[in-house]
């Protein structure tokens, strides 16, 4: 098998060559086709996430190089451990990478993604920037029938987490504003998926002129520049005193500020984004404004199925997608640090 896989943290990927694992009890082997790029690839091969203040959260234990990046990932089985039932040899699955020890009570509770010992694809286990990669059971395999190749490995993380963190606003009503901070990959996803839940455009806000037009033509109710003089005092009065809830993709000290900065009184904030840095409010606007704060991490193996169903029913639309050779994932990985990235780029294995 080959794989594009990190030697060194922060130094281009190489591609090396490995003997083609073979399955052992229920594990299930997968010929990739397709694999996404996602910003936590980037704070994974830094090897650190940024904790505001100066500090740095070195996450450099968590896997032994060389390693293989990538979680968003969809391919055809290609051969089953001799334990391994529910799925047949050439079967189209996506891939679930949230996996969990699968004996802990988060487990138990289906909130493998939140386990305190993971083996995450790509993350903590070698995941899908290469050709093959080994699944431990064939329950973490969900079908996509009807879904293109393209866009149904986004599906793995930037949809269920921009879904998880959706649906962690509770009810909304019909004049209740909900602002999306960050239209990457994951926020594009955030505005169809919000557009599916709701049945209308959330607001955006993003610093990319591109990413606000990319948003409009999405569904957006309206777009905003976050470094724009007094925006928050902005989108207050547009909003007739605030939203009622801010999903922050981005997850920097600005963008949070922006968010709470921007909710009505019993509002709630969502963070999702892993971008860094420290936040700090008043301990009394909480209980003054009823304000709530929640952080979303991915997605349930359950929410991704019901994802799956949402865009089977033809509930959410495809977001733009950039289709380049497995040989190109170093290259990926820079326009994504860099912001030159509308939509998602996914590999071809």
């Amino acid at each position: 098998m080959i794989a594009e896989q990190m030697v060194e943290y922060g130094q281009a990927l190489k591609r090396l060559e490995h003997p083609t694992p073979v399955p052992q009890g229920t594990e299930v082997l997968i010929r990739i086709h397709r694999c996404g790029v996602c910003h936590s690839d980037i704070h994974i091969h830094d090897g650190h996430f940024d904790m505001g203040g100066g500090r740095q959260a070195d996450i450099r234990a968590a896997r032994k190089l060389p390693f293989t990046l990538g979680h968003e990932i969809v391919g055809v089985v290609e051969a089953l451990g001799p334990e391994a039932t529910g799925v047949a040899v050439g079967d189209a699955r996506i891939a679930y990478p949230w996996i969990g020890c699968g004996a802990c009570p988060t487990c138990d509770r289906g909130l493998e993604h939140l386990c305190p010992k993971p083996r995450n694809l790509g993350v903590n286990v070698d995941g899908g920037f290469a050709d093959h990669v080994v699944i431990p059971h064939s329950r973490y395999l969900v079908a996509h029938d009807g879904i293109p190749l393209d866009l149904a490995g986004p599906l793995a993380c930037s949809g269920i987490t921009a879904y998880s963190a959706l649906k962690k606003l509770g009810e909304l009503g019909p004049n209740d504003p909900i602002l999306i901070v960050g239209a990457g990959g994951v926020g594009m996803m955030g505005i169809q998926i919000f557009r599916a839940l709701f049945g209308r455009g959330p607001l955006v806000a993003d610093i990319d002129p591109a990413k606000r037009e990319a948003a409009l033509a999405a569904g957006a109710a309206a777009v905003y520049d976050p470094r724009e003089d007094k925006i928050a005092n902005r989108i207050m009065k547009e909003t007739n005193g605030g939203v009622a809830g801010v999903v922050d993709f981005v997850g920097a000290e600005a963008t949070t500020t922006l968010g709470v900065r921007s909710l009505r009184r019993g509002g709630k904030l969502v963070i999702v984004g892993l971008f860094g840095g420290a936040f700090t409010l008043p301990l009394p606007m909480f209980p003054w404004n009823g304000l709530s704060v929640e952080g979303s991490m991915v997605g349930s193996l359950q929410e991704l199925r019901d994802l799956v169903a949402m865009v089977q029913a033809g509930k959410v639309k495809p977001i733009p997608v950039d289709v380049r050779p497995l040989s190109q994932a170093s290259q990926a990985l820079e326009d994504l640090k860099a912001g030159r990235v509308v939509g998602r780029v996914v590999l071809s294995a």
